[in-house]
């Protein structure tokens, strides 16, 4: 029980009453007959007036599913909660929303005294009763609030049945010798914080400040309008001073209290949503990482935009609602909606073939990893030293106190040191966190601050980032890897054994997506899934014991070892695809008689451009390819054609899946020519292991869940298999999203992993099974009759001479949309034009549409990792600004 008795010490002390009012009724957001004031005994027994945000007064247990009971944090007030009460309120039978404001706060009553924690607990206690809630109550929290309803949840819940928590951005603990969190510090320095919070509106405008995208000026209006005098704002002062930083504190055992009943909350299985808004400059990242050890069931989904108030990101509301449907109304679906994983097939771990080929004498002295260096050297790491040092590296890790389970981070080049690291982790039974350089210095810092790893391994530049830029984790230089090496090489001399290995359900990677199509996503593979990537990868890139591999795309030189095939990294940079050139893959090839080669579609294109330095040695290699794989993104026909000229053994193959399912499907250069012209791009059949359905488009250019493999139906593809990933990392709202199908009784005993991933890609089936890309559902054009997808036009567009390349996107709302191609010439130009006459004629002929323009760019948008994919969003908007009239800037 949280106590009641602590003395007020303290140095707020709100002297001036003020009655409980109702809030202007013309709010934005904000429906009136929300209102309510309500008479309640608070922790002293004294009858208080509440102001309460209440969606379904009078409400029976037949008339809703339940309760949420929303508490608002400093500065705010019940407003928070709006667009969750009409979310709420759209549904017929659906969730009654009671949203406080505290006393002292919002438009409750001004009592004249100072609460702490443990006394805003007892009178929200004492509300509850008032209002006589009965049936399913979740309790909500924002900020301070968070703390609030949590300490009430743990404590008072003996006359409701508290069914669920949601808390978003707030604590569940704070250490008692640790200072104030985040830039409270400036707020609690001497002499500022009664002038910040009640003498000025500066910390309730800063507050109001941090939202991105911006609060509109009339809503940041509607959350001060409580708080327009000093006296209306002492309440603000008052909730600052009782931060319980410090042993000392008056709040102090208040907080310890809270926590240990979020403890108890926890040990009895309550469902608890943890959303998130990482740009919190007060409850950073350590405060969800508490979380997430406090309440391990916790579900997680961070909101990659939202600052502090999480609340008023758009997706919020339908996230709680989701999630309430799925963990509390129907407990089992949600996070593995459309699924019921079942064990995969019984696949040897990532590890094996290590011991496997050190152990045969006729291969242990073959080289495993061969790493190119640009002086045209290179340097050879055998299968018996790679198991050596794996294992070596593994008992040192060890030593170090890296624990099964834990995160690490390896940013370290590909290479033989990166192979024995990772192989040594995953032997451990820790999580191997892999976010490429191609990422950028801020999608990198922010998948590894989000995914919480415990240690970081990288090389000097690396490091010096994780300290400026201030990532969690201890660190490892990569100079230490030897040493590392030796202890560990002691430790199993002296009999030490390792740890046991880890089981296949076991979380083994954090696989960051490219970040092409939004901030990248973590994706979680437990060790039997990736030990199943890697023989899916294995059977399409045509590589095992004899067949080795060239890879100038890090992720995939790491599946070679597990397969027995030896892996070549070419000399180039290999965040930058493009800096590979043909001499460098064919000298890389001729080191190791490669039998296969791996490139991004950037490299491709280089290759080609470099061709003409090939001497004679180099152009024999590179004749002796038999299999070459692009993928990431579409390769043109023509430039396959153009790289079989280099490598004419070789039928180029460009499989087609995604960081969560690949491969997902294959298809050659022979596979296309036959398929011939169609809408979109052929990626061929189904790779062994994978099914391929569409959720047809509606009208409005929207997916559903019911699955189909009806030839010619337009949708939404939708890959099930037993390498599908396990989950998104801390994305509930995205996983389960991502899962969200109806699959047929046929197409459910297909899958026989019982797992499905929306990949967010738009196409059909043909007649003979094949796949064909048309796009990205997000960028598919909705006109007021009809649904356009993008691929097919854009193709068409790059077939008239003198445009190399072409994006079609839509211009204006949707009643009133017109089309637009922007293109590259063939010929570039060297600032943004309108297609001439003659050319945009030919391209509306070509694309069959009426464009309402042509407009030729110096360059368009591509991601950060491919070099390759265009960026269809960012042209759409600025084609807008640009045919309005208004200052576009640079598009790329």
């Amino acid at each position: 029980m949280v106590s009641a008795a602590l003395p007020d010490t303290s140095s707020p002390s709100p002297a001036v009453v003020l009655p409980a009012v109702r809030p202007p009724a013309d709010l934005p957001g904000w429906d009136p007959r929300w209102s309510r004031l309500v008479r309640a005994r608070d922790h002293a027994g004294v009858e208080r007036t509440w102001h309460v945000l209440d969606t379904a007064p009078g409400a029976g247990d037949g008339d809703v599913v339940g309760t949420l009971l929303c508490v608002h944090g400093n500065p705010t007030w019940s407003y928070l909660w709006r667009h969750l009460a009409s979310a709420a309120s759209a549904v017929q039978l659906g969730w009654r929303v009671v949203a406080v404001d505290q006393l002292e706060m919002g438009f409750s009553e001004r009592t004249g005294t100072t609460r702490r924690l443990a006394q805003r607990v007892e009178d929200l206690a004492g509300l509850v009763e008032a209002l006589a809630l009965s049936g399913k109550v979740v309790a909500v929290g924002h900020d301070w609030g968070g703390i609030v309803v949590s300490g009430w949840a743990a404590t008072h819940p003996t006359s409701v049945d508290v069914t669920g928590l949601v808390v978003a951005n707030t604590a569940a603990s704070w250490p008692a010798d640790a200072g104030a969190p985040g830039v409270l510090k400036a707020v609690l320095a001497p002499g500022v914080r009664r002038w910040a919070t009640s003498g000025s509106e500066a910390f309730l405008r800063t507050t109001l400040a941090l939202p991105r995208p911006a609060l509109p000026a009339a809503v940041k209006a509607a959350y001060r309008s409580p708080y327009s005098s000093k006296a209306e704002r002492a309440g603000i002062d008052a909730f600052v001073a009782d931060v319980p930083v410090g042993a000392q504190h008056p709040s102090r055992a208040a907080l310890d209290a809270v926590s240990a009943g979020i403890g108890r909350l926890a040990a009895a299985g309550v469902p608890t949503l943890v959303a998130w808004g990482p740009r919190d400059p007060v409850f950073g990242e350590w405060f969800l990482r508490d979380w997430r050890a406090r309440v391990p069931h916790a579900d997680v989904h961070r909101f990659e935009g939202a600052s502090h108030l999480t609340p008023e990101d758009p997706g919020f509301a339908d996230l709680v609602l989701r999630w309430l449907d799925a963990r509390v109304l129907d407990p089992g679906v949600g996070q593995d909606a459309g699924a019921a994983p079942a064990p995969g097939p019984d696949v040897p771990p990532m590890w094996a073939a290590l011991r496997q080929r050190s152990g045969d004498a006729r291969v242990a002295d073959g080289p495993a990893v061969v790493e190119m260096r640009p002086d045209g050297s290179s340097r050879a790491v055998s299968w018996g030293l790679l198991a050596r040092r794996t294992e070596e590296l593994a008992a040192g890790f060890a030593a170090r106190g890296v624990r099964a389970g834990q995160r690490v981070s390896l940013l370290v080049p590909p290479g033989a040191d990166l192979t024995a690291a990772l192989y040594a982790l995953l032997r451990l039974g820790a999580v191997a966190v892999v976010a490429d350089a191609g990422l950028g210095v801020r999608g990198l810092s922010r998948a590894v601050t989000g995914a919480g790893v415990d240690w970081v391994v990288g090389v000097p530049k690396a490091l010096l980032a994780a300290r400026a830029l201030r990532w969690p984790g201890q660190r490892v230089a990569v100079a230490e890897l030897v040493a590392i090496a030796e202890q560990g090489a002691a430790r199993l001399a002296a009999g030490t054994a390792l740890p046991a290995e880890p089981g296949p359900q076991a979380e083994g990677a954090v696989l960051f997506t490219s970040g092409s199509t939004g901030p990248a996503k973590g994706v979680v593979y437990t060790h039997g899934q990736l030990a199943q990537l890697a023989q899916a990868m294995g059977r399409v890139i045509r590589i095992g014991p004899g067949q080795p591999l060239v890879s100038a795309f890090a992720p995939f030189a790491l599946f070679g070892p597990a397969l027995g095939a030896t892996c070549v990294v070419p000399a180039m940079d290999v965040t930058k695809p493009a800096t590979l050139t043909a001499s460098a893959l064919a000298d890389a090839v001729a080191a190791a008689a490669a039998t296969s080669v791996f490139l991004s579609p950037a490299a491709v294109v280089n290759v080609l451009a470099t061709a003409g330095g090939l001497d004679g040695a180099q152009r024999a290699a590179l004749g002796t390819v038999t299999t070459l794989l692009s993928a990431g993104a579409p390769v043109p026909t023509p430039l396959l054609q153009r790289v079989r000229e280099l490598m004419p053994l070789a039928d180029p193959r460009t499989p087609y899946g995604a960081t969560e399912v690949l491969p997902a499907t294959d298809v050659g250069l022979s596979d296309i020519l036959d398929a011939g012209e169609g809408e979109g791009i052929c990626v061929g059949r189904p790779v062994e292991g994978v099914t391929v359905a569409l959720a047809p488009l509606d009208a409005d250019g929207r997916a559903g869940a019911e699955l189909l493999t009806t030839p010619g139906v337009v949708g939404e593809v939708v890959v099930g298999g037993e390498h599908v990933k396990d989950h998104y990392d801390q994305l509930w709202g995205t996983q389960a999203a991502s899962v969200d199908v109806r699959p047929s009784a046929t197409l459910l005993g297909a899958v026989r992993a019982g797992r499905w991933h929306r990949t967010g890609d738009v196409g059909h089936l043909d007649e003979r099974g094949r796949v064909w890309i048309e796009g990205r559902l997000a960028h598919v054009v909705t006109t007021a009759g009809e649904v356009v997808t993008p691929v097919g036009p854009e193709q068409r567009a790059e077939r008239v001479a003198g445009i190399a390349r072409a994006a079609f996107v839509g211009i204006g709302p949707r009643a009133a949309c017109q089309f637009a191609v922007v293109a590259e010439a063939s010929d570039p130009v060297r600032r943004t034009t309108v297609a001439d006459p003659v050319l945009a004629q030919a391209v509306r002929v070509a694309t069959g549409r009426n464009l309402a323009a042509v407009l030729l760019v110096p360059a368009l948008p591509t991601d950060v990792r491919h070099n390759s994919k265009i960026d269809r969003v960012r042209v759409q908007a600025w084609a807008e600004r640009a045919l309005a009239g208004e200052r576009a800037g640079r598009l790329a």
